[in-house]
């Protein structure tokens, strides 16, 4: 295929120079990468939960690695907005970085104070990613994103307080991610993440205890990329309308179009980043290169495909 591929996406009114971006937690609260990655290449950089004050997190050990992927219990730990803003925001600005901030708390107040401070950031913060799955305090020990009302009451709170777009990132561990998926659209979210980390557990045989400090954590890596995808594929069949990001255990140029294929129109990369920091630029790379093997002038016109025929 002669000329260059169009890899423009648009992720609800959020217009990115291509499709491929880090995923929350993966990829540090600032400018950690830019060592190995060109950040301005990417469509955006997402970086770590930031919740309204500082939290310090969970016990060690945190991550533990499986033999497809990786459990982690770090507990969300992170130096609060307003430090983040003073400290971690401008070196990763100078990059050229746009960047996607995601938010958790909670309560709904927690949230709706997170997303507050977040309203003064610059233009290059052009979205705000609300990690749902999190224990909602106020409606019992279970996640936001567990319950519709929850949901909707937590993305309307974030939506009204940030002035920015908000992109939802919902939980797998649910009967019906439609129907939460369908809360968060109610509640104002203009993209879905889809979807964040499986609960699981390991045990050490030798000391019969669980290997994580905390005990259970979530799993993420190639062994739950089915498990997104499929996610991506039923929302998208169910709502049409609002746009996706797919993201778990994506590693690859093709595994960026399978989630493409299923429905998003962006991806995002994470566990991979672990074991190569240049990932998001591989897979960058590997899916340009691909649209160029199958004669695909615009990345945009894969989304959806899977579905058949319109």
């Amino acid at each position: 295929m002669r000329g260059s591929v169009d890899l423009v996406t648009r992720v609800g009114p959020v217009v990115l120079a291509n499709p491929v971006m880090t995923a929350s937690g993966t990829a540090g609260h600032g400018a950690e990468l830019s060592a190995y990655v060109d950040l301005a290449r990417l469509g955006a950089v997402v970086v770590k939960s930031l919740s309204a004050e500082p939290w310090a997190g969970n016990p060690a050990p945190r991550v533990h690695e499986t033999e497809a992927g990786m459990l982690n219990s770090v507990g969300l730990q992170n130096p609060g907005v307003e430090v983040w803003l003073a400290e971690e925001l401008p070196p990763l600005l100078a990059t050229g970085a746009r960047v996607v901030a995601s938010i958790w708390g909670t309560t709904v107040a927690g949230y709706e104070k997170a997303a507050a401070a977040l309203a003064s950031a610059p233009d290059s913060v052009v979205a705000v990613e609300v990690n749902l799955s999190c224990p909602n305090l106020e409606g019992g020990r279970h996640m936001f994103a567990t319950d519709p009302s929850a949901t909707r009451e937590a993305v309307e709170a974030v939506g009204g307080a940030c002035r920015r777009p908000v992109w939802a990132k919902l939980s797998p561990n649910v009967t019906d991610i439609v129907q939460i998926a369908a809360a968060a659209r109610a509640g104002g979210a203009s993209a879905l993440t889809l979807v964040n980390t499986v609960k699981g557990m390991a045990i050490d045989p030798t000391t019969r205890r669980p290997t994580l400090g905390a005990g259970g954590g979530g799993l993420s890596g190639a062994a739950i990329r089915p498990v997104a995808v499929r996610a991506v594929f039923d929302v998208h069949q169910a709502l049409p309308d609002i746009a996706l990001v797919g993201v778990g255990g994506v590693a690859t140029g093709e595994h960026a179009v399978e989630l493409l294929l299923a429905g998003a129109t962006a991806v995002q990369v994470g566990t991979a980043t672990f074991e190569d920091p240049r990932a998001a630029a591989r897979v960058l790379h590997e899916l340009d290169a691909w649209c160029r093997r199958h004669r695909v002038a615009r990345a945009a016109d894969l989304v959806g495909q899977a579905h058949g025929a319109p």
